[in-house]
């Protein structure tokens, strides 16, 4: 309730800018989802608004530039999705048999940007790829000509909590 009486008061006067620091700490999952909503309309009405946050995800759906500070620096900025482009493009995931995880690592991880990262127990294996639906398609044809029938294979983009890591180098 102390939330919204903040936003309430703070929203009287129409102003042209707002800003908000942690808006949601504290919210339940509808109420949170509610003021994302609210804000967004805000801004379609022309509020520039200034949100300082910890929740990526948060982030992520509301903003239309976000500058990453670390330690009192600014180490990037840029749209989420030039954020998450300038980390390695898309992840080429997929889950095989655990006993299929070298083999598989060994076929497919010519087509990363990086070092796939794997968990061998589970067959989980993350490849970043700058190729997306390229090399999607050679890892689905290398895997069938190897006899290897992954349980799941899909293109995701990285989170903005990926990025924050990656720029950062720690968590």
């Amino acid at each position: 309730m102390r939330r919204r009486l903040d936003l309430g008061a703070s929203l009287a006067g129409r102003p042209r800018v707002l800003i908000l620091d942690e808006p949601t700490t504290g919210l339940d999952p509808r109420t949170r989802l509610d003021l994302w909503q609210f804000i967004r309309d805000l801004v379609e009405e022309g509020t520039t608004v200034l949100l300082t946050t910890q929740y990526l995800e948060e982030a992520d759906y509301l903003a239309d530039h976000i500058v990453v500070i670390d330690r009192g620096r600014i180490i990037a900025s840029g749209s989420a999705d030039e954020l998450k482009t300038q980390l390695s493009g898309d992840l080429l995931e997929l889950d095989v048999a655990p006993d299929q995880v070298d083999a598989a690592v060994h076929l497919l991880q010519s087509l990363g940007t990086t070092r796939p990262t794997v968990d061998q127990a589970s067959g989980h294996i993350s490849i970043p790829v700058a190729s997306s639906v390229s090399d999607l398609m050679t890892a689905a044809v290398r895997l069938q000509g190897a006899g290897i029938v992954p349980t799941d294979l899909g293109l995701r983009r990285p989170s903005l909590e990926e990025v924050f890591l990656a720029l950062t180098g720690h968590a």
